[in-house]
């Protein structure tokens, strides 16, 4: 079914997990474009506070707090976006929480309330923007946020990996269902690799360290434009960043090589043993309203990124990535 979505100037759009990150980064970039922007995150204050920025900047946009894994709340986030504004063209799920630990040393509770938040929230989300799309009946975009850990595990985070393959799978299985149905939504899912946000800082942990990832770190930014091209491109999926690029290909064609890999890794790899996360936001809400971590080391340019946004360069992109994934799994394999 061909169809061609709006552009973000005459564009609503829904962010969950906006008081922070990616989701911040993006609802200010999207704001500065000139669309509406819908804000949704359990730390009320700061969405009240990010509110009163960007429209002092000139744009427009409306928060109310939401925690999504009660799919009530999500309904009522649909609803809100719909009186606020009329309706809504996109709808971006970016909420998430993280768990640094072993899988032995992880409870049925953390492991349940991981799946909660990112999984089940996610899925609430997804169903009421479809919803809302069929009955507008035009053509819309929902932006799943997945990770580089969607197609490659990640040890001392086992739980959230699996919640991120989760997603991957519920997201591909959606969109063709809704091919299926001939109807104008655009289902992406967009893969980051490590990215500079306060995720870490927030994360729990049972390690005696906040966790870190390996690879280079991006800048949130490059992320929300990833996200704001799905919101106005018909775009499978986005792999932020080289790890994410190069890294799931890899996995795909050599999974062996990848477990090798990791196997090899001391613990202090993945954990920062010099710094504990400020709050932990599994459970309790944390103090948001930063993009970026206490650190702020992420590169402001994914390469990579670039060229999967730029349609002229998407096939040699495709074709490069798959030939260095090739080259990477016979690599290994001699190993």
């Amino acid at each position: 079914m061909s169809f061609h979505l709006s552009p973000l100037s005459e564009q609503t759009i829904v962010i969950t997990g906006a008081s922070s990150g990616i989701g911040l980064a993006t609802a200010r970039l999207a704001a500065e474009r000139g669309a509406n922007v819908v804000l949704a995150a359990r730390d009320g204050a700061a969405l009240a506070r990010i509110v009163e920025e960007i429209e002092r900047e000139g744009g427009s946009a409306a928060a109310i707090a939401t925690d999504v894994s009660f799919e009530e709340q999500v309904e009522a986030l649909a609803r809100f976006a719909v009186e606020r504004f009329g309706g809504f063209h996109t709808w971006v799920n970016d909420a998430g929480v993280g768990l640094i630990s072993t899988a032995e040393d992880t409870t049925s509770a953390d492991h349940h309330r991981i799946f909660e938040v990112n999984y089940f929230g996610l899925v609430y989300g997804s169903l009421a923007a479809v919803r809302h799309f069929r009955e507008e009946n035009r053509p819309s975009a929902l932006i799943n946020l997945g990770s580089v850990v969607s197609d490659i595990p990640q040890i001392l985070s086992v739980a959230y990996s699996a919640s991120k393959h989760a997603i991957k799978g519920f997201t591909d299985g959606l969109r063709v269902e809704l091919m299926q149905k001939a109807l104008p939504i655009s289902v992406t899912l967009i893969k980051p690799s490590a990215i500079d946000t306060p995720f870490f800082d927030h994360a729990k942990t049972n390690l005696g360290g906040m966790g870190k990832a390996p690879g280079p770190n991006y800048a949130p930014e490059v992320v929300a434009e990833a996200i704001l091209y799905a919101a106005e491109h018909r775009q499978r999926d986005i792999a932020v960043g080289a790890t994410a690029a190069i890294g799931g290909p890899l996995g795909a064609l050599a999974p062996a090589a990848i477990e090798g890999q990791q196997k090899s890794w001391g613990y202090d790899k993945l954990i920062d043993y010099g710094h504990m996360p400020e709050d932990e936001s599994l459970y309790v809400v944390p103090e948001e309203g930063h993009e970026r971590s206490r650190f702020g080391r992420g590169r402001g340019f994914s390469l990579t990124t670039a060229v999967q946004t730029n349609t002229v360069l998407t096939l040699g992109a495709a074709l490069l990535i798959g030939a260095a994934a090739a080259i990477g799994a016979e690599r290994w394999s001699r190993r």
